[in-house]
């Protein structure tokens, strides 16, 4: 059933309140709907920091002993659990601590360097890195950025050492990707003391054995009309704590244990309270931007043992008389493989910078980053297997366990079609809001000429000139020009979705999907760009040889991504949305989807 007007104004008066700042900055990613290049965030490369790169390049050869030695994918997986001698060994290394302060305990490395670590973790085992991606990048993620000194103190040193682990409790039976929807009430008591909490939490990584859980629930909140969202720090020995089931039985990552919680009447007391309250909405999607990155980080690692292992059978394996690789079907798996992984990377590098550098808008992009990392696995992983043919099916080899841990990408963190209509409709926004002051101005011209004035400038410079992409090496001149053409007809697209449906732009998915999709590739070709442009501009301990080969692969990439975005921008205006609808419709009429009873 279609929202009532109440219903869509309540759901845009919380978004604004959540995603948009007043000062109105934008980042990279919502400036490309304006059709603008804003080449100061993407260039140059962000590279780490001599002193920090030292103690790293140390760290991994730790890192990559440790996996090899310590974590058995096979046995996890068959065991569906990750021993206490691996999460110990985790807590040695510092990886559960990596990017926590110093001064609590942590290594206070940067999100650069942790997404170099989890690359080798989610190379090695899927369910290890979610466990480490729950702990870490979003279990104790709110108690460093907005617990209490107290709380600090009292939790992060143990959470570093994996003397205790956290747990990140949002998802609900009405509440998924909608993470508005919470529906878990924290009342206040009489004194003000305690909240009593009342609910219930499902899909919850480290929910049964963590012991402390960052927890989001409804409150009322003085001189609002509605109940808020809160977070709230719990552990498992509160009265009214339940695990109603510790491991839920799953397809893949199962070494990970996620849990199905209930609180029945539970007291939790007021200094428990995790920052603000009514502001635990903020919170949890900041939270989750961590998360996001480390997915990307950890599907890039996944994504190399794939494009290596595909590489070695397709150059040994014989059929016909030829190695696999010599067939041009083969070929373009593994080239589109490669070229995917390498982007996969320089976008996790890029979010993980703008992390590191505390830029104050990044939501998009790492929201670009989940979806492109988690269906370029997706697709490498059943490449390889398809390459690998019959053998890649069998629980000998990794590729079908690869396979079954990598569906989870696309639905946790906020499920890849909602992010995409997020993408779209929080890039439009901005493009909306000035469109909708310039109607305004034509209404009363002489008081509002100054918008008109402004307006004017942007548009004819939009039409005539692409947006400069100023790379250094003159090698790339012709994909930095392709690429500035590429954003400016996106601009373009974007203004004249908005002057043709206007508000129907907000239900209009079809529209939405294509303009995320292509606002995707623009931002993934510019991580590409800026990584090619650093390869050739400066100094490197890489062979030549290898320099060609990236240059290779990152170009195929660029042609590969500029072709998708103007199909996709063709798209929103010659395709067979009706008919999808039409067909769709009537699929869900009763009588209609009995056509499909198998055997009738």
């Amino acid at each position: 059933m279609p929202l009532t007007i109440e219903q869509r104004q309540e759901q845009v008066r919380q978004a604004e309140e959540i995603l948009f700042r007043p000062d109105e900055s934008i980042g990279f990613a919502r400036a490309l709907f304006f059709g603008h290049f804003q080449a100061e965030a993407v260039f140059p490369y962000p590279r780490l920091d001599p002193e920090e790169a030292q103690v790293l390049a140390s760290l991994l050869d730790g890192v990559r002993r440790f996996a090899e030695e310590e974590i058995d994918p096979f046995a996890i997986d068959r065991e569906a659990d990750i021993p206490r001698k691996v999460i110990r060994g985790l807590g040695q290394l510092g990886i559960l601590g990596m990017t926590v302060p110093r001064a609590y305990g942590g290594l206070g490395l940067s999100q650069k360097a942790y997404s170099r670590v989890m690359e080798i973790i989610g190379a090695r085992d899927a369910s290890v890195a979610v466990f480490i991606n729950a702990h870490h990048s979003i279990g104790l993620r709110g108690i460093v950025l907005a617990g209490s000194e107290a709380q600090k103190q009292h939790w992060l040193p143990r959470l570093c050492r994996g003397e205790a682990l956290a747990a990140f409790a949002l998802t609900e039976p009405e509440a998924g990707s909608d993470a508005a929807n919470v529906q878990t009430s924290a009342t206040p008591t009489e004194d003000g003391q305690h909240y009593v909490v009342n609910g219930e939490k499902r899909y919850i990584t480290n929910g049964a054995i963590a012991d402390v859980l960052t927890v989001m629930a409804r409150t009322p909140v003085p001189g609002k009309e509605t109940t808020q969202v809160t977070a709230f720090l719990v552990t498992p020995d509160m009265p009214g704590f339940e695990v109603v089931e510790a491991r839920m039985p799953k397809c893949g990552i199962r070494g990970t244990a996620t849990a199905r919680l209930r609180f029945r009447n539970m007291r939790v007391p007021a200094a428990n309270l995790l920052g603000e309250l009514g502001k635990g909405l903020k919170l949890a999607l900041s939270v989750i931007d961590y998360g996001r990155t480390t997915f990307g980080a950890s599907c890039t690692g996944a994504a190399k043992v794939c494009v290596r292992a595909a590489t070695q059978h397709a150059r040994t394996r014989k059929q016909f008389g030829q190695t696999l690789g010599e067939f041009e079907m083969v070929k373009e798996k593994l080239a589109w493989m490669a070229a995917h992984s390498l982007a996969m990377e320089a976008m996790t590098f890029h979010c993980a910078h703008l992390i590191d550098t505390g830029a104050p808008d990044y939501m998009v992009e790492t929201a670009m980053l989940k979806v492109f990392a988690s269906e370029a696995l997706w697709r490498i992983v059943n490449d390889t297997i398809q390459i690998f043919g019959g053998q890649a099916y069998f629980s000998n080899e990794p590729y079908e366990r690869m396979m079954r841990d990598a569906r989870i990408n696309l639905i946790g963190e906020g499920a890849n079609d909602v992010l995409r209509a997020f993408i779209a409709l929080v890039g439009i926004r901005n493009v909306g809001l000035s469109l909708k002051g310039v109607l305004d101005a034509l209404y009363r011209p002489w008081g509002q000429l100054g918008t008109l004035w402004r307006f004017g400038r942007r548009q004819i410079r939009q039409y005539l000139w692409a947006p400069a992409v100023p790379v250094r090496s003159g090698a790339l001149q012709a994909e930095a020009s392709d690429l500035g053409r590429r954003v400016q007809e996106f601009g373009r697209a974007v203004e004249a979705v908005l002057r043709r449906y206007r508000e129907e732009t907000l239900e209009r998915q079809y529209v939405q999907k294509r303009l995320a999709d292509a606002a995707i590739d623009l931002y993934a070709s510019a991580c590409v760009l800026s990584r090619l442009d650093a390869l050739l501009t400066e100094a490197s301990s890489q062979p030549p040889a290898q320099h060609d080969h990236m240059l290779s692969i990152g170009r195929y990439f660029l042609r590969l991504a500029s072709r998708r975005i103007g199909t996709r921008l063709a798209q929103l205006w010659d395709n067979e949305d009706q008919k999808a609808t039409q067909v769709a419709d009537a699929l869900q009429a009763a009588n209609v989807s009995t056509l499909f009873d198998p055997g009738s």
